[in-house]
């Protein structure tokens, strides 16, 4: 099990520079993580502010994504060819700005092994519901930096299902629950403001 967090985090040692870097997380990373990637991206509409990426804690490599939550992203105006699904490695995660998991299991996953990074590490609902609570006003590192004492725990009710082997009633669902949470998301991490030095 994972520590609670201290109910005051440390700082960053240092002000945080260049885009936003966002990690998407599941298992295979041919599902939840792709879809919320590419998702992700056109609702960034390319701004520079926001990197985004995906990987599996058990990741399939150079896969595409799966044929029912690509349909769901063909449905939606997004091509999907070209993406290629990759395994998660430690220094993605030291890398990213933020972390969010498809569901507690990856979150613990990647905890396990990273303690400190509890402060970057959500569960996608998690996150979603630990903005809400906070200022409109906020974006991009600023929203991050409040996140670290509004953290709200992560919850059963968070986990988006696993809908791979499913059908597309499962695809549909998930794209469907990943929409809802990133629709709230992304907006908030662009930056609003002059883009930081990189």
């Amino acid at each position: 099990m994972t520590p609670p967090p201290a109910s005051q985090p440390p700082a960053p040692s240092h002000p945080p520079t260049g885009p936003l870097k966002l990690l998407f997380v599941c298992t295979a990373n041919i599902c939840r993580s792709a879809f919320a990637e590419q998702l992700a991206r056109r609702l960034a509409q390319d701004d520079p502010s926001v990197q985004v990426m995906s990987a599996g804690t058990h990741g399939w490599v150079d896969e595409p994504v799966n044929a029912p939550l690509a349909a769901e992203l063909v449905s939606r105006g997004i091509d999907p060819d070209g993406f290629a699904s990759r395994r998660l490695t430690m220094q993605m995660v030291d890398e990213a700005d933020l972390v969010l998991t498809a569901a507690r299991s990856h979150r613990q996953f990647i905890l396990d092994d990273r303690p400190g990074a509890v402060w970057r590490v959500y569960t996608i609902s998690q996150f979603a519901r630990t903005i809400a609570d906070l200022p409109e006003e906020l974006h991009g590192f600023e929203l991050l930096a409040a996140c670290r004492k509004a953290h709200k725990p992560a919850t059963p009710e968070d986990d988006v299902v696993d809908p791979y082997n499913r059908g597309p009633e499962a695809a549909a669902a998930a794209a469907q629950h990943l929409e809802r949470l990133l629709t709230q998301i992304i907006p908030r991490l662009a930056a609003t403001s002059a883009p930081r030095p990189g």
